[in-house]
């Protein structure tokens, strides 16, 4: 799951497997496949930055030395 933030500044969780698409009109809107929309004050990059760093975390082994 990744961290964003609402346009009313609330955080909350979305789980990063259920996105289809990510656009900038002009706000972050994130669509899932069951057709939901959420906008975020994040800008698209840091949405993919956060999904890809998500997906490292379950699918890298960790390196030599990290726990």
């Amino acid at each position: 799951m990744i961290k964003l933030t609402a346009l009313n500044g609330k955080e909350f969780y979305l789980n990063a497997e259920y996105i289809e698409k990510i656009e900038a009109n002009p706000d972050t809107t994130i669509t899932l496949y069951n057709g939901k929309k959420y906008i975020v004050l994040e800008p698209v990059q840091e949405v993919v930055k956060r999904i890809m760093e998500y997906k490292k975390q379950i699918f890298l082994p960790p390196m030599v030395g990290e726990e």
